[in-house]
């Protein structure tokens, strides 16, 4: 009886461990496979490259990837445990697998409505054609030292500098250039608060009320509103843990739907009574954007055709899930360049030229703080005005997109600056107070 006693045990400790590995596995198979199609198929990069340098955390480098260049998909395992497969699909980046039917998600395919120009002849911001006038309030000697100081600092790999719509100076690491697109990471939670404005300007959508979310017609997650998952305040429960197998890294390695186990969720305390970091918020947004949309085309097209032809942005993907939902958390690509546009129609108060992208009062509704989040958090974008400011010695008025591993875009209202930073860095790896108030030192705004 002892024995089988002890065997027991064992082979219980044996299934824990199992399960475990597996979970584990899942993850970091998920990460590996998602990571390594993106940069291949959207960036063009060497798979040798995005291992050694993008597969930068312990677990997800033990993944072995193997590269079907034919179907263009990625599958990655550990030792043959827990295999993960990405799938490439012309205009919609790479999706997990996961639940989903493989066959069925290779189908996939969209193509954009991309105006067909010569960049090279239209002046920038619009183009790609630069002005040879220097302002005389710009120290281009201390704006090329402060950009190449921070070329050589935490794996930067591109920088813009845009002052107003007048000036534009920039610099890449080997490997990167202003063709390149770089993976924006949370900055495209910023991306799904610009497409909301849009559908509030033409109507379709409000900031209060019920949503189109008909799944919560029912319960008590019926008074959240779209304010309430703009500004990370549903009171959703959710757990923004990269290191474990928590919600986001179920969302986004296990799920076909993010969208899907996003609205799942239950509440656990009223809207806007509690402050949450949650990238499930940003998918449902995404979600509601869809139902907003009479087609799944139309809201393939809606991004393009109302967002990013209109200020230029020519390289930027949004991705999408195995069931077609924009990933608004996550994934987005684009060009330093196409960043840097970015952050300018935010600058010119939601105004492209003459032409009037978001709503009245957009912009400062952007950077309202959100009630309990200690003046750090507006809608999707990041607020210097916080009780602890990531920029202590920079301007209170700046506001941001942020991505993980270092992806900024700052918007600096009292500089009439836009400041662009894509690399690859760590927690301490890159001093971004010192990168931006050294940016600002060189821009005489008087």
């Amino acid at each position: 009886m002892k024995k089988l006693i002890i065997w027991l045990v064992i082979i219980c400790i044996l299934a824990v461990v199992g399960y475990t590995v597996n979970s584990y596995a899942t993850l970091f198979n998920g990460a590996a496979a998602k990571e390594v199609c993106s940069c291949m198929y959207l960036s063009d990069r060497e798979q040798e490259s995005i291992e050694m340098n993008d597969l930068n955390s312990f677990f997800i480098k033990l993944s072995t990837n193997v590269v079907d260049e034919e179907n263009r998909t990625v599958t990655s395992s550990f030792f043959g445990i827990a295999s993960k497969t990405a799938v490439y699909r012309d205009g919609l980046g790479c999706a997990l697998v996961n639940d989903a039917d493989i066959n069925e998600v290779m189908k996939q395919s969209f193509k954009p409505n991309i105006p067909v120009y010569d960049a090279d002849t239209i002046f920038w911001p619009s183009g790609d054609k630069m002005r040879d006038t220097i302002l005389a309030n710009i120290d281009t000697y201390k704006l090329n030292k402060a950009i190449e100081e921070a070329l050589n600092e935490g794996h930067t790999r591109g920088i813009v500098v845009a002052y107003d719509t007048l000036f534009m100076a920039e610099g890449y690491n080997h490997g990167f250039d202003k063709d390149t697109r770089i993976l924006g990471w949370s900055m495209t939670k910023s991306i799904m608060s610009t497409m909301t404005g849009i559908l509030v300007k033409q109507g379709k959508l409000k900031l209060d009320g019920e949503t189109s979310i008909h799944e919560w017609k029912n319960d008590e997650r019926k008074n959240i509103n779209l304010k309430n998952l703009l500004q990370m305040s549903s009171g959703l429960e959710w757990e923004e843990d990269y290191g474990k197998i928590s919600e986001v890294t179920t969302m986004l390695f296990s799920k076909s739907d993010v969208a899907k186990y996003s609205i799942s969720q239950k509440a656990i305390v009223k809207p806007d009574s509690l402050w949450v970091y949650s990238s499930g918020t940003s998918n449902i947004i995404s979600e509601i954007i869809k139902r907003a949309c009479p087609s799944q085309e139309d809201y393939l097209a809606f991004p393009q055709d109302e967002l990013f032809s209109k200020i230029g942005m020519r390289s930027m993907v949004l991705e999408t899930d195995a069931a077609g939902t924009f990933i608004g958390s996550s994934y987005s690509q684009a060009t330093p360049r196409d960043w840097a546009r970015y952050g300018l129609l935010y600058l010119q108060d939601g105004y492209w030229g003459n032409e009037q992208i978001l709503p009245d009062g957009w912009v400062d509704f952007t950077k309202t703080p959100a009630l309990n989040s200690k003046g750090e958090y507006g809608a999707q974008f990041w607020l210097n005005s916080a009780e602890e400011p990531e920029l202590p010695d920079a301007p209170s008025d700046i506001y941001f997109a942020d991505g993980y591993n270092g992806q900024r875009v700052y918007i600096v209202p009292s500089h009439n600056l836009v400041i662009v930073r894509l690399g690859l860095s760590r927690p301490g790896e890159f001093d971004y107070n010192k990168f931006v108030t050294s940016i600002l030192a060189a821009v005489d705004n008087k």
